[in-house]
This record gives C-alpha cells, sequence and structure tokens, in this order.
C-alpha cells in the first residue's frame, strides 16, 4: 500500500531536550493512524513538523509526495490541520468562519458559500449556521473547526488531540466524523493520550515516549505483544470467591486475584487450551459459572507495560 506520510529520523531540540529522538512514522493512504502517548512525549511536535509550521533539527519527512521543508507550499496544498482547540473566529457565525477560511484558501466567493454550506450540512451545524460562534458548545466549535480543516478537500488531516475537553456525546459526534474522513477518501493522522479513542478509530497504533516512537502496530497486535490473555470467572452466586481462585490458581500455574465486589476472580493465562480445564473443575465442584471468559489486556494495560506509567 502507498504511503501518503514517510517520515524517518525525526529529530527537534529545545535546549538540552530532544521533544522528538529519531522518529521514524508511515501512515498509508486511506488509513487512520494513532498517535499514542502521553503529555509531553512529542506527539504535536511530530504533527507541526509534518504540518510544516516546524523544522526539524534533523531526518526528513514526505507529505502526499512532496518534501515538508523543500516542497513545503506544496505540502500545505493537501493537509488539513485541527489542533488541541478550536481555532474560531468567535464573533463570526459558523457559516461566515467557513466562507472566510474558503477565500484565504483562494476559493471563489461562490465556491466557498457552497462548500461552506456543505459542511455544515455534514457536520450538523446547518440550524446554527447563522449563530456565532460563541453561542456554540464545545462539541460544536470542534465539528465546526473541522469543517474549516476540510475546505481545501485535503489529502491528508492532521487531528491534534481532536477531542481534548470534549463530553462523551461530543467525543461519539468527533469519531463519526474521522470515520466519515477515511470513507470520503481522506488519511488521518491522530493523535490522543485517551487509549479508547486510538482502540476504536486507528487502523495502526504508535506509541511515543519521551520522544520516541517505542512500539508500533495494530491495537491487538500490541496487546498481544505486551502481555498473554486474563482468565475472568464469576460464580452466580457469592460466597464461592475462594474456592474459585483455589481452582483457577492451580489450573493457570498463576496466583489469582479476587474482586470483592464483583465476585470476580482473575489470572493471566499462558494457554488458552487451559479454558476447557477450568470449566472441568467447576464441574466437579458443583460450580455454576455466570461468566467464563478470556481476554486480551487493554490498551491502559498496555500502555503501562510499554512505558510503566498511566497516559493521563
Amino acid at each position: 500500500m502507498e504511503n501518503i506520510i514517510e517520515a524517518e529520523g525525526l529529530v527537534k531540540r529545545y535546549g538540552g531536550t530532544r521533544a522528538l529522538d529519531g522518529v521514524d512514522l508511515v501512515v498509508p493512504r486511506g488509513s487512520v493512524v494513532g498517535v499514542l502517548g502521553p503529555n509531553g512525549a512529542g506527539k504535536t511536535t511530530a504533527v507541526r513538523v509534518l504540518a510544516t509550521l516546524l523544522r526539524a533539527d534533523a531526518g526528513t519527512a514526505r507529505v502526499a509526495g512532496f518534501d515538508v521543508v523543500k516542497d513545503a507550499g506544496r505540502v500545505r496544498e493537501r493537509i488539513g490541520l485541527t489542533g488541541q482547540y478550536a481555532s474560531v473566529d468567535e464573533e463570526l457565525t459558523g457559516r461566515e468562519n467557513l466562507i472566510m477560511i474558503g477565500r484565504l484558501l483562494d476559493l471563489g466567493r461562490r465556491e466557498s458559500r457552497e462548500r461552506a454550506d456543505t459542511l455544515l450540512e455534514r457536520f450538523a451545524l446547518a440550524s446554527a449556521a447563522g449563530r456565532a460562534a460563541r453561542t456554540y458548545s464545545g462539541g460544536m466549535r470542534r465539528r465546526l473547526d473541522l469543517a474549516a480543516s476540510l475546505l481545501g478537500r485535503p489529502e491528508v488531516v492532521f487531528l491534534d488531540e481532536p477531542t481534548t475537553g470534549l463530553d462523551p456525546r461530543a467525543r461519539g459526534q468527533v469519531w463519526e466524523t474521522v470515520r466519515g474522513l477515511v470513507s470520503d477518501g481522506a488519511s488521518v493522522l491522530l493523535t490522543t493520550q485517551y487509549l479508547d479513542e486510538a482502540d476504536a478509530l486507528a487502523d495502526s497504533i504508535v506509541v511515543f515516549d519521551h520522544g520516541k516512537v517505542i512500539a508500533t502496530g495494530t491495537a491487538e497486535e500490541l496487546k498481544v505483544k505486551t502481555g498473554g490473555q486474563t482468565l475472568a470467572v464469576r460464580a452466580t452466586v457469592t460466597g464461592f470467591e475462594e474456592e474459585l481462585a483455589r481452582i483457577v490458581g492451580e489450573v493457570t500455574g498463576h496466583r489469582a486475584d479476587v474482586d470483592r465486589d464483583s465476585g470476580a476472580v482473575t489470572a493471566p493465562v499462558d494457554d488458552p487450551a487451559l479454558l476447557s480445564a477450568v470449566v472441568r473443575r467447576l464441574d466437579e465442584a458443583g460450580i455454576v459459572a455466570a461468566e467464563l471468559t478470556l481476554r486480551l489486556p487493554s490498551l491502559d494495560e498496555v500502555f503501562l507495560t510499554l512505558t510503566g506509567r498511566s497516559a493521563a
């Protein structure tokens, strides 16, 4: 598959700090690549370099086939960028904001109005198009900001923590927008510190920490790489937790943990085939399971394993 973004060995220094420390990154055309990491990991710096807003001290990068330094103007013609906070003019209406951006992109008056109306409809903002942006909710402002980044029909869209500060409903709306971008043919580089966001949207994930790429792969690949499966068992009635823990510990060879609130007993599993052995032992003990599952670690657990700390 053709890569729409290719970066190699990116380095960016701020005094004695390396915000980027030899970053390699690729984004296949038509995909969503999630850049995951805590604040200060280097995610935004990487986006700014790729979007031609910042020049790297070392390394090379190409976006849509053009060098981000030598052909910066050509790159800018092909990208859309949404930062961590919506950058809309509070005094202008939603429609006026979009028309202004269209004119700045050298679109004609008619085309700017047509594109604005199309995007307002698409982002469910048509009913509020005539209202000043200062009256918009956080989710509406974010959608307006996303619409503005699409006025030039970009091949590549950079979304730098696009759901920061949004409530769950607004986050869901942004997620649907991202899926729509890809279905329309755009490629997306999404930075986030929300692990569920990367899990839900990204075709592949790049994990940053301290300016370096520390892991890459799909969500499932990262989960498999950083830990085995976990067995969870819960009886239909309470009172069997200790017996469950004993059985699970004996079968798996690992100490079982007991959640006193839920009654669930969990333990790591090296061989998924042990599940059938647990079923037999439960049957012999006369314990009926309300829950008996094997699961991969969550992305939260993956990040903790990779970095030794949470993503928050």
